[in-house]
């Protein structure tokens, strides 16, 4: 059974930062670009941000200038620097790749 665990979540005051963690299995981190998604209560799950086996990035236009995906092919570890947090930024956060997906780490943004 492949295993994403996240990590890192947390209660933070608005302006605060997070950063979270996924492990991924090596034969799943290597081969294949990346994501982060969340679900905030009352929503549906979207996506947050993702990254390419190369590096390359994208945002979605709520995170851009705030949030930072990034990945540790040699850790097989996948990152999101969360800065300037938001209320509105308070959800599970999912790590994600071909179909497969973490447990969930929970953020919650509150003063």
């Amino acid at each position: 059974q492949v295993q994403l665990v996240e990590s890192g979540g947390g209660l933070v005051q608005p302006g605060g930062s997070l950063r979270l963690s996924c492990a991924a299995p090596g034969n799943i981190f290597r081969f294949n670009a990346m994501g982060w998604y969340r679900r905030a209560p009352g929503k549906e799950r979207e996506l947050v941000a993702s990254i390419s086996i190369n590096g390359n990035t994208n945002y979605a236009d709520s995170v851009k200038g705030r949030f930072t995906i990034s990945r540790d092919n040699a850790r097989n570890r996948l990152y999101l620097q969360m800065n300037s947090l938001k209320t509105e930024d308070t959800a599970v956060y999912y790590c994600t790749s071909v179909g497969f997906w973490g447990q969930g780490t929970q953020v919650t943004v509150s003063s």
